[in-house]
């Protein structure tokens, strides 16, 4: 158990164990001191249980006994270098263990930052000056404070509480410092209700802007512990600060003399990464909707496709955007996401494609069955996806080049027909084709004649307009379209008999009539 002995407490004399050896000082630390006292002191060495006195030279000290090895003592005032020794029922010690008196002067403060501060006490403050080393006590008026020597001319200490204006002291080996004032204000804690932007880059370097009140007395923004890179006070309602580097979510706080605010969050965002868009063509006119793929697209900022921003985008998910693509040029452009972690390109993600141009189907027109080949010729067709005749896809297509599409017509309704084509770039034109009732023949007349030909005959009927070819007994006889009801027709010569007449247009071939060569009569 540790005993406590004052300067003066008498030797005492009382009969001690015969066996006690006599102590032995072995060292002292620190070995010097200032010459006005009062430093403590460790005193290391042997058979110091039961010590009655501690000397520095001639003169007592007060002491603890900590252990039978150490004793703490609290130097007397004194001059020059003077031995150390320790005396038990035992005897004194005689080793030459020394401490020097040096002249140390009382520590001067210089300044004291910042200079007010709530009266409830627990400001931070910074105090400045020289002589620093080894302080003892840091008082505000007549009250210790908590403190932490950073060096010989900073220490920094937390204000306790108090009221009015009180003198800031520090004390060290060579006494207590002049005073300098400090304040304590009656000022509420500042108020903070908003932070715009409210996240930004984990590298930090994002200007906010704080709002509440009682901010025009600020004299620390920070982010979470850390400091913000620098701040600027606008008003007593408005802040703004950079914010330094800083990973997660942080409470943005404001200290004035009045204490610090509640916290505002603030998120650092990691940096978005953009993978795909989908899909990666669309036409100049803009208009369809992508899809973006990546990470860390939350809070997105904006979407560009080159420099044009997107037309509208939502955030679906941290994963995934959709975007409304914008008016554009042909050709690759550069997409970008910005968010308040920063900017992802994706490099020529997105191709605007010309929108397909028609200038002619051939043959224009063929029949209501459809089945026939045709061929369409125009520009831009290459990224073909579809033809259609009126809203009817083709049965089938095949791009042949940028200027010529072949397709298969599907069946239709008689009567003229839109024919498009679809690529990314959009819908094309429309170019008419002709659904073809197959013609009809009524009658033919005369329906005979002499097997020298050289006569006409008459077909009536319907849909015999877009004829193409006449058939007598299978045989291609001259004609001509009159109407599209009438063709005449030039009789072949040939053989005595009855012969199959057929009417060939688009849209089909016609039923046979019948037509008669008969020989001259015989003489």
């Amino acid at each position: 158990m540790a005993v406590n002995r004052s300067a003066h407490s008498p030797e005492t004399s009382a009969a001690q164990p015969l066996a006690a050896a006599t102590p032995a000082v072995l060292s002292v630390s620190p070995a010097s001191g200032s010459t006005v006292g009062g430093s403590p002191v460790t005193v290391t060495g042997t058979g110091f249980t039961g010590a009655t006195a501690v000397r520095f030279g001639p003169t007592p000290s007060s002491f603890t006994v900590d252990s039978d090895t150490q004793i703490t003592a609290l130097t007397p005032a004194g001059t020059g270098t003077v031995q150390v020794t320790v005396t038990t029922p035992s005897g004194t010690s005689n080793q030459f263990v020394t401490y020097a008196y040096v002249t140390t002067s009382a520590p001067v403060l210089s300044s004291v930052v910042p200079a007010s501060g709530p009266a409830v006490g627990g400001t931070s403050v910074t105090l400045s000056g020289s002589g620093f080393s080894g302080a003892t006590v840091v008082r505000f008026g007549g009250v210790s404070a908590s403190f932490v020597v950073n060096s010989g001319t900073q220490i920094t200490a937390t204000a306790p509480a108090g009221s009015g204006t009180v003198q800031v002291t520090v004390t060290g080996p060579g006494g207590t410092s002049n005073g300098v004032p400090f304040t304590y204000t009656s000022v509420s804690a500042p108020v903070l209700t908003s932070v715009v932007p409210a996240s930004g880059p984990e590298a930090g370097g994002t200007t906010v802007t704080l709002t509440g009140t009682g901010l025009a007395t600020a004299t620390a923004v920070r982010f979470g512990a850390t400091p913000a890179a620098s701040f600027t006070i606008v008003s007593d309602t408005h802040t703004t600060a950079v914010a330094p580097a800083g990973t997660g979510t942080v409470p943005v706080t404001v200290t004035t003399p009045g204490g610090t605010s509640n916290g505002i969050s603030y998120t650092y965002a990691g940096a978005p990464v953009l993978s795909s868009v989908v899909p990666n063509q669309g036409p100049i006119s803009g208009g369809n909707t992508v899809t973006l793929t990546g990470v860390n697209l939350t809070g997105a900022t904006a979407v560009t496709f080159g420099t044009t921003p997107a037309t509208s985008f939502t955030v679906v998910s941290p994963t995934q955007i959709t975007a409304v693509v914008p008016v554009g040029p042909a050709g690759p452009v550069t997409l970008t996401v910005t968010t308040p972690g920063g900017t992802s390109s994706l490099q020529s993600a997105y191709f605007y494609v010309n929108t397909p141009i028609l200038t002619a189907v051939a043959p224009p027109s063929g029949p209501l069955s459809g089945g026939n080949t045709v061929t369409l010729t125009g520009a831009n067709l290459i990224e073909a996806t579809a033809v259609r005749f009126g809203t009817t896809a083709a049965t089938a297509f095949t791009v042949v080049s940028d200027t010529r599409i072949t397709a298969v017509v599907p069946a239709g309704a008689a009567g003229p027909a839109d024919v498009t084509v679809t690529t990314a770039g959009g819908t094309s034109n429309a170019v008419s084709y002709a659904y073809l009732p197959a013609p009809v023949v009524a009658t033919l007349i005369p329906n005979q004649g002499p097997t020298s030909g050289g006569i006409t005959f008459t077909l009536t009927g319907t849909h015999l307009a877009q004829a193409t070819a006449v058939l007598v007994g299978g045989s291609p006889a001259g004609f001509t379209v009159v109407s599209d009801s009438h063709i005449v027709v030039d009789a072949p010569p040939g053989a005595p008999g009855p012969l199959d007449v057929t009417v060939t247009t688009p849209g089909g071939i016609s039923s046979p009539v019948t037509y008669n060569r008969v020989a001259a009569p015989g003489i």
